[in-house]
């Protein structure tokens, strides 16, 4: 039978209405965005120093001239560094968070090595720690060990990313209910097989959002890599700006940070509206 329902009179009067005070507010959005930065642009290129500046950081010439080597460092060594550490974060943090979830009381000392990690690794700069690594250990002539500068930086970057990352993953999973675990042992599972099939899935999940913005900031830390002498992007731009007495390189170098992490901030942003809604939609 044929849907007869047809909104009245009065319903589509609201709609239009609606619709209408929609348009008036883009525009006034529209409007209040062009005449801002228009103003902001136009405080800047009418100050006395503008020129001078424009030629130090904004100069077309010395872009094109330094992009390609600073693109040759920034996804040889940025882009490389940043997909190999990703991985190992993700599986170290998950480890050191089920390490201090343990409650079994042979893995102890595990307990014990998982929060000494956390707080020590939490707190030293990572800067640091890419310098006390890339000098500290070549300089022990470990044998059968990597000694490149680029190796233990990655390695330094692991190891303070998983920290924070760990905590991450912990937060996550005692957000989870403790009624989930007492169930998954009431159906029969042991507690390490409750928090691999039952509380860990729900607990990643949670924690994706907060994930992402770590990995945007350790997109941006590989740049810290350029201090040990690893020719990256930020290495090249410096080299090219010392030698030409020009900022613009760094600048460039910038853009490409830029372009590569307003992804992953968008995809972070779009991920909790999607949780909030769900969360919305369960509490109805």
């Amino acid at each position: 039978m044929p849907d007869l329902w047809q909104p009245s009179a009065r319903e589509l009067e609201r709609r239009e209405t609606r619709r209408s005070m929609s348009r008036r507010s883009l525009l006034i959005a529209s409007v209040a965005v062009v005449v801002f930065f228009g103003a902001v642009i136009l405080a800047v290129v009418s100050s006395p120093g503008w020129p001078t500046v424009r030629d130090t950081f904004f100069s077309v010439e010395h872009a094109k001239a330094s992009f390609p080597e600073i693109w040759k460092g920034f996804w040889r060594y940025n882009v490389i560094i940043f997909l190999i550490a990703e991985p190992l974060i993700l599986v170290l943090a998950l480890a050191v968070a089920l390490a201090r979830q343990a409650r079994a009381p042979w893995l102890t000392p595990l307990r014990i090595i998982a929060v000494v990690y956390t707080d020590l690794f939490r707190g030293i700069p990572t800067l640091l720690l890419v310098m006390l690594f890339a000098f500290g250990m070549p300089a022990l002539q470990l044998q059968g060990v990597p000694n490149s500068g680029l190796f233990w930086s990655i390695v330094a970057l692991v190891l303070s990313y998983g920290a924070y990352v760990a905590e991450v993953f912990r937060s996550g999973i005692e957000s989870i209910h403790p009624s989930q675990v007492a169930s998954a042992e009431a159906l029969g599972l042991s507690r390490g097989q409750a928090m691999r099939h039952v509380v860990v899935p729900q607990a990643v999940r949670r924690v994706v959002p907060p994930l992402l913005n770590d990995f945007v900031s350790l997109q941006k830390d590989t740049a810290l890599v350029f201090v040990v002498g690893v020719l990256d992007g930020v290495w090249a731009a410096q080299d090219y700006g010392n030698y030409n007495f020009n900022y613009t390189p760094m600048v460039v170098v910038a853009a490409f940070f830029v372009v590569l992490t307003i992804p992953l901030a968008r995809l972070t942003d779009w991920l909790q509206r999607r949780m909030a809604e769900r969360e919305r939609a369960g509490a109805r």
